[in-house]
This record gives C-alpha cells, structure tokens and sequence, in this order.
C-alpha cells in the first residue's frame, strides 16, 4: 500500500501541525489522499488529552508559560505528556479499515515500530502489561495517544532522542505519578543524530504495516510552513 511521508523541519509549532493534522484527516476520511505519517520535533509544550486535566501538572501553568512552554487541551485519548526539541513526534494518518486491523492492533504495531527502532541503536526497549508505550527497563522512552474517527487514526507518539528530561519533571506523565521517562541520550551517552532516527522510524513502520512511503506531500507543507 503507497502512503506519503512527511518530514517537518523542527523545532515546529505545536498548533500549527494540529492544524495540519486535522486538515489532513479530513482528506483522508473523504478518500481524496493515502495514508499519511508526519514526523517532527516540536517547541515547549504540554498537551491534555481526554482523560486529563491540571491535576496532573506538578506546577502552576503560569510557571511553564515562564519556561517558554505553551499548554494546550486536545481531543487525544490519555493525560498530560510533554513535547518539545530533541523529541521525535509521529503522526500517523491512517485508515485501519484498510489496514485491515482495530485499534489495540495498530497500538501494539506502534509500538513494534520504536522497539524495533531502538533495537538498532542498540537499546533494549520493551512493552509493560497494561500499558500504552514504550520503556527501557523501568524507564519510559516513548508514550503514545491517538484519536481514531471514522477509522482513520491522528495524533500519535513520542520518543524521546536528545530530549530535556526536566521538562517532565513538572507533570504526571501520562498521569502515571510513579513514572521516570528517559531518552536515547540518557541511555546511550551521547547525542543521537535526530536526521538518523527519523529515517530508521520510517523504514520500521513500512516494514511493521507493509506499506511504502512516496515521498513528500509538497502542496500541503507550503501551504501551511
């Protein structure tokens, strides 16, 4: 199955790739493009999805707008995550009809992609009974929340690269009051090339849903960046 690859240079902001996320979903549903993955690194942000709410903030929403960080409440299943440069975020348009697959499915496949992924780097990443993401040992490395309408799958994943981890020590992640996140960095010592990473993610999910990229959707991108 042929889907379009787009790669948004970073770091880029968070309501403008909404934006283009929900414009594409549109497109997508209507049958009018094929499947779509976007990946990018996004500026300072915290994103609630349905099931959250500022409980799950450690601090006031005035110190985060002092870090530079922007909050918004979105239409995502899960909590509170946090987005921001050194972070790679996907996301997937999908339609799991034609996939052929539901929802747990294309979670698990997800996360398939970034074990995979990390695998290569030579980080042993694993998934925890019960729940949604992806960890190295008793770490997280990549959180996942997605929206599904109409079969056709938006919002997607996070995995941490060269992340500042500190930005997450002002929330729950993913409401989880007991979570430590960490990166590729943290775990490997060094810098890890985001470009490298980026290329890796998108031959896994081609491999994991049997599907091949394009290229980019050029109109699209220089309407909106």
């Amino acid at each position: 199955m042929k889907a379009i690859f787009i790669d948004i240079p970073g770091p880029s902001d968070y309501e403008k790739v909404w934006s283009l996320q929900n414009k594409l979903h549109k497109m997508r549903v209507s049958g009018e493009i094929n499947d779509i993955l976007i990946l990018t690194e996004h500026e300072h942000v915290y994103t609630i999805g349905k099931a959250g709410n500022e409980k799950d903030l450690r601090v006031s929403e005035f110190f985060l707008k002092d870090l530079g960080a922007k909050i918004f409440k979105i239409d995502r299943g899960g909590k509170i995550t946090y987005h921001g440069p050194g972070q790679i975020v996907g996301y997937p348009i999908f339609n799991l009809n034609e996939l052929k697959i539901d929802v747990h499915t294309y979670l698990r496949k997800i996360e398939e992609v970034i074990i995979l992924t990390l695998d290569d780097f030579g980080i042993k990443a694993e998934r925890k009974d019960g729940l949604t993401g992806v960890w190295v040992g008793d770490e997280k490395i990549a959180s996942i929340g997605i929206k599904v309408s109409h079969w056709v799958t938006m919002h997607g994943f996070a995995l941490n690269v060269n992340t500042n981890l500190k930005f997450f020590d002002f929330i729950f992640p993913c409401g989880l009051k007991d979570v430590s996140m960490t990166s590729m960095k943290k775990i490997l010592g060094f810098d890890v090339d985001i470009a490298d990473v980026k290329v890796n993610l998108k031959k896994k999910f081609e491999a994991v849903f049997d599907i091949e990229f394009i290229g980019q959707f050029e109109e699209i991108l220089n309407e909106e960046f």
